[in-house]
């Protein structure tokens, strides 16, 4: 890869760290419903914070808030292959695995009571927009009629 093809890579690596900043997931006016976060309590432990563009528009960040680690933890597997799903169409889209990088997205054995953990999926042509409603297949589970912001 050429001198050009690094800088790209530093600055969509900067881009991402910058949108991870602790303590700014936080949820906002029209975001995720409260229902879809009690889906995500029972099954998963968790507390949805946030489903958002990013990226321009390029990639679509799951927040959440672990408030059960021992439910939480398959969520957290690297082995868990999560998928984003259009509930209008079906489109199906998945965790970016850059080489240098790995998957965008957290994984842990040990999960933290009150931390908020983050995936990011890809979404090429910028194909959702805020006000799409989408679901997240994590194994057996499924977060449904998620709205993103």
């Amino acid at each position: 890869m050429g001198v050009f093809g690094n800088a790209l890579t530093c600055g969509a690596l900067i881009l991402f760290l910058s949108a991870c900043v602790p303590g700014t997931a936080g949820p906002g006016p029209g975001g995720a419903g409260e229902a879809s976060g009690v889906v995500g309590e029972e099954a998963l432990g968790i507390r949805v914070s946030g489903v958002r563009c990013t990226a321009a528009g390029h990639m679509i960040d799951f927040r959440y808030r672990v408030v059960d680690p021992a439910r939480s933890r398959p969520l957290l597997d690297r082995s868990l292959k999560p998928r984003l799903i259009d509930e209008a169409t079906g489109a199906t889209f998945t965790v970016p695995n850059p080489p240098k990088v790995g998957p965008l997205r957290q994984t842990t054995l040990a999960p933290e009571e009150g931390r908020i953990y983050f995936i990011l999926f890809a979404n090429p042509g910028r194909y959702l927009k805020p006000g799409s409603r989408v679901a997240i297949a994590l194994g057996e589970h499924r977060l449904e009629h998620l709205v993103v912001e």
